[in-house]
C-alpha cells in the first residue's frame, strides 16, 4: 500500500491547481493525483475551442457571482479570497500571460490551451507530484484521524492523511459520496442550446441578432445578449444563460416550452410608433429589402413574411394589422423549444455534492473531517465564460491553503 500526505482524486483543472498549491506551501509534503483517464487536463485541453477560457474579466466579488446559477451566495466569500486578478497573477508568476477578449473571456495569450497543460505539468514535476493515470478508483474509506483513508483503485491500494475530491461532473464519485454520507443534487444538464423547428429561422442558420431579450413562459426566467440562430434551433448567451438559470426548472418540462423574443428590446408601443413614421417616411420602398432596428437582413425577411406581408409589399401598402404583426413578431415572437442539445465538449452539470455539508472558508466536508472538495463535483456550476474555470481555482487554492494551514501532521 503506498502512502501519501494528499491524495488528489481527479487529474483536471482543480485537482493539478489544489496539488500545486499545496506543494508551494508544503515542500516536504508527499502528494499524489489520480486519474482515471491515459492522461489528464482533458476539459482544459478542449476548452474554449482549444484556446482555454481560463477566467473572465470581472473583478468584483458580487457582480463575479451573479455568473453562478449554483453557488452564488457561498462563493461570495471564496471570490474574496482569491478570485480573477489572483488567478491572473498566478499565471503570470509561472510564465502564463493571459489577454482579454472584447467579450470578457480571457485566454492565454499563445491561444493555446497546451500552455496551460504544459504550465501545470511543469509544476507538478518542479515539486515532486505523482501523477498516477489510468487509475480508476473503486472504493474511499474514512480511517481513524490519525490514519485518514483508504483508497482503492483497480490496481493498488492507497493510503492518505488527507484527501480532495476534484471529479467534476462524475456520477459515479457522486455516488461513492453519498455512500459516505453527503446528500447529492441529483444531476441535470446546465449549459445546453434550445431545439426549434420553425419556419421562420429554418433558412437562416449562422443569423446572430446581438441584442435581444427571450423570456421562458410561465416562468420567472428572462436573459438578454446575443441570439444565435442554428441548424438546430437556439443558441449563444441569451439561450445558454436561460439553460443555466433555468436548468432544474428546465429539466422539470422535460424541455418542452415556449419562449418569447424581444429581437429589438424595445416595447410593443414604440416599436409600433417607429414602424409607422417608417411608414410614411419610405412609403415607395419595399418592405422586405430594407432591415430596420439594425436587424440582420434575413433575420428581418423572415419576420417580414410572418407578419402576413409579400415579398413586393411597398411600406405605403401596409395594412394597420400588418404592422401590428410585424410589431408582434419584433417584440414577443413566440417560438415552441422541443428538447435541448448540449456541448458534449463542453458539458457543464448542476447538481453534486449539497452546499450546505460544505465548509466555504476551507472547502472541507463538514460530514468527514479531512476530506476537501474542488470543482464541479460540488453543486455550483456557471454560465459559459470561464466562470467555471475561477470556481474551480478558488475552490482548489482555498482548499489547498486550508490543508498546509492544518498540516499533515494533525
Amino acid at each position: 500500500m503506498k502512502t501519501y500526505d494528499l491524495i488528489i482524486v481527479g487529474g483536471g483543472a482543480a485537482g493539478f491547481f489544489a496539488a500545486i498549491n499545496v506543494a508551494e506551501q508544503m515542500p516536504h509534503a508527499s502528494i499524489c493525483i489520480l486519474e482515471k483517464n491515459k492522461e489528464g487536463l482533458q476539459k482544459v485541453k478542449i476548452s474554449g475551442g482549444g484556446r482555454c477560457n481560463v477566467t473572465h474579466a470581472e473583478f468584483i466579488p458580487q457582480e463575479l457571482v451573479l455568473n453562478y446559477p449554483r453557488g452564488e451566495k457561498e462563493l461570495l466569500g471564496p471570490f474574496h479570497q482569491f478570485m480573477t486578478g489572483d488567478t491572473i497573477a498566478w499565471f503570470e508568476a509561472r510564465g502564463v500571460a493571459l489577454k482579454i477578449e472584447d467579450d470578457g473571456r480571457m485566454f492565454p495569450v499563445t491561444n493555446s490551451s497546451q500552455t496551460i497543460i504544459d504550465c501545470f505539468l511543469s509544476e507538478t514535476k518542479k515539486h515532486k507530484i505523482d501523477v498516477l493515470y489510468s487509475q480508476s478508483v473503486t472504493t474511499l474509506s474514512p480511517q481513524d484521524q490519525l490514519t485518514g483513508f483508504e483508497v482503492e483503485t483497480k490496481s493498488e491500494s492507497f493510503q492518505c492523511k488527507k484527501l480532495l475530491i476534484a471529479t467534476g461532473s462524475s456520477v459515479k464519485f457522486w455516488k461513492l459520496m453519498g455512500q459516505l454520507g453527503h446528500t447529492i443534487v441529483k444531476p441535470v444538464p446546465s449549459l445546453f442550446t434550445f431545439n426549434i423547428t420553425d419556419k421562420r429561422i429554418k433558412d437562416i442558420p449562422g443569423v446572430v441578432a446581438p441584442d435581444v431579450e427571450v423570456k421562458i413562459l410561465k416562468t420567472d426566467l428572462v436573459s438578454e445578449g446575443p441570439l444565435l440562430i442554428t441548424h438546430w434551433g437556439m443558441s449563444a448567451p441569451a439561450i445558454l444563460k436561460l439553460s443555466a438559470f433555468g436548468a432544474v426548472v428546465l429539466a422539470k418540462m422535460d424541455y418542452k416550452f415556449n419562449i418569447e423574443i424581444n429581437f429589438i428590446k424595445q416595447d410593443a408601443e414604440s416599436c409600433l410608433n417607429q414602424l409607422k413614421a417608417t411608414k410614411q417616411d419610405l412609403g415607395k420602398k419595399t418592405v422586405f429589402k430594407l432591415p430596420q432596428f439594425n436587424l440582420p437582413k434575413r433575420l428581418w425577411q423572415q419576420l417580414v413574411l410572418a407578419s402576413g406581408m409579400a415579398q413586393d409589399t411597398r411600406w405605403a401598402d401596409v395594412n394597420k394589422e400588418q404592422l401590428e404583426n410585424l410589431t408582434k413578431q419584433l417584440t414577443q415572437a413566440v417560438f415552441n423549444v422541443d428538447g435541448k442539445s448540449t456541448f458534449k465538449e463542453e458539458f457543464v452539470t448542476a447538481g453534486g455534492v449539497a452546499l450546505k455539508e460544505v465548509n466555504f472558508k476551507t472547502f472541507e466536508s463538514k460530514l468527514i473531517p479531512n476530506l476537501y472538495f474542488a470543482g464541479e463535483v460540488l453543486n455550483i456550476d456557471a454560465v459559459t465564460g470561464g466562470f467555471n474555470f475561477q470556481n474551480a481555482w478558488t475552490g482548489a487554492y482555498i482548499a489547498a491553503r486550508a490543508m498546509a494551514n492544518a498540516s499533515f501532521n494533525s
